[in-house]
């Protein structure tokens, strides 16, 4: 009843102040992602080979190009020293700030490696390329000349493989328009004679007046998936996003919501970006003591979308299965403005579907509103077992703070239900952690 007559009073119009929302306490459900080089290693590019790992990174202490190698992608890893000792092409740029490299391993038994150094003649950054027949180098810049250089763009950093199921090779890269003022785009370029030689005209997939950088392209089985970071890497602003699209040309369509950035970490890594997704798994640098360190974290591909564990994938309460419960619209605060109410009776419930990339520990966190006369909870059963309750102290209606529980689940869909238990609690929405 006190529930009811509060509500009524809202709906008069005397409304609550809305609280920010409060961090959820770090439980040992969650598993965020592991520091693997706890030095300098930013920007990476990593992939496996006749069961090692090699990862490259821009130029730091260990040299132009550093590579690391382990047996598995947690490692552990061991800084292997500089990849391209020589430096990059003495015919058109000079040594330091070479930058984001990407080798790949070609049919032919070889290894191409993309990276970005300083022009000489300009001052900017342009793409050069190199070759070498292992895949710790040494590499040997090829050619006079930068591969790609467009300086009335500001120059060209950040190129990436992606070979198409058809074998078509591309070269996904971004002008440096933030270097001089104008906008920045990620390219597609297509390549030829292992990454060497370009061919055709180049073609824009994203632009932006602010920074858009580090580009990678996942193919799907449904979908493109165009992954790529904004803000200053040298804080914790910088955050990964993504785009989808059907065709490799697009159009492209950016995801609602970043996928990893330092809040969705709950401060576990700070600045997440230049990601690099090999499969199940995706690495990533993350700003710690004023350098980037190499993290590495899993990942998840529900109906070909990208879930990383650790970063909160919110699921709207709303959106899930209801029995004797109700959506009350127009919530203030409320994210859509929806929540799930009147979960008030012995056979109420909502229950809704959450994916885990793998099986094992998460973090339950619930978005609520308890406008009751004391701590209020829910049952809590995940794919129909109990896995006990969780517990909403008063914050007063419309008044959304979160709760957070520990939850065990399998790889792939889960069901989460809460349903009735002490006193009253609207819940705005679930994200798993």
């Amino acid at each position: 009843m006190f529930r009811r007559l509060l509500a009524a009073t809202l709906a008069a119009g005397l409304s609550l102040t809305a609280a920010p929302v409060h961090a959820a306490p770090q439980l040992a459900g969650a598993v965020f992602p592991t520091d693997i080089v706890a030095q300098d290693f930013p920007d990476p590019d990593v992939f496996q080979q006749n069961g090692t790992w090699y990862a490259y990174s821009t130029n730091s202490s260990p040299g132009t190009v550093p590579v690391a190698t382990a047996t598995s992608p947690g490692g552990p890893w061991t800084i292997r020293g500089d990849a391209m000792p020589g430096g990059p092409s003495a015919a058109w740029a000079q040594p330091g700030r070479t930058w984001a490299p990407d080798v790949y391993p070609n049919p032919d038994g070889t290894y191409t490696l993309t990276y970005t150094a300083w022009h000489k003649a300009s001052g900017r950054q342009c793409i050069g390329v190199a070759t070498a027949t292992s895949p710790r180098g040494p590499f040997t810049p090829v050619g006079t000349e930068p591969l790609i250089c467009p300086l009335d763009l500001g120059g060209a950093i950040d190129p990436n493989t992606f070979v198409d199921r058809n074998g078509t090779r591309y070269l996904v890269w971004k002008n440096d328009g933030n270097a001089i003022g104008k906008p920045s785009t990620l390219w597609l370029t297509k390549t030829t004679n292992n990454g060497r030689t370009l061919v055709g005209s180049n073609t824009a997939l994203l632009s932006s007046s602010g920074i858009i950088e580090a580009p990678d392209i996942v193919q799907r089985d449904s979908r493109y998936l165009l992954f790529f970071s904004t803000g200053g890497y040298n804080d914790c602003n910088y955050q990964t996003s993504y785009a989808t699209a059907t065709s490799l040309t697009g159009p492209w369509s950016v995801a609602g919501r970043p996928l990893m950035t330092t809040q969705t970490f709950d401060d576990h890594v700070c600045g997440p970006g230049g990601a690099d997704f090999v499969g199940d798994k995706v690495f990533l640098h993350g700003w710690k003591n004023n350098s980037r360190h190499l993290y590495v974290a899993d990942v998840g591909w529900p109906n070909d979308y990208p879930v990383v564990r650790g970063s909160r994938v919110r699921t709207e309460s709303e959106s899930g299965q209801l029995n004797h419960c109700v959506v009350r619209a127009n919530a203030n605060g409320a994210s859509d403005g929806k929540v799930v109410g009147y979960i008030d009776y012995a056979d109420s419930w909502v229950e809704n579907r959450v994916y885990a990339p793998v099986a094992g520990g998460y973090t339950l966190n619930v978005r609520y509103a308890n406008g009751s006369a004391g701590t209020a909870s829910h049952g809590l059963a995940v794919n129909g077992v109990s896995q006990g309750s969780v517990s909403y102290p008063v914050t007063g209606w419309d008044n959304w703070h979160e709760s957070a529980v520990p939850v065990t689940l399998n790889v792939g869909w889960n069901t989460v239900r809460l349903s009735k238990g002490d006193l009253y609690t609207e819940v705005d929405y679930l994200e798993l952690q």
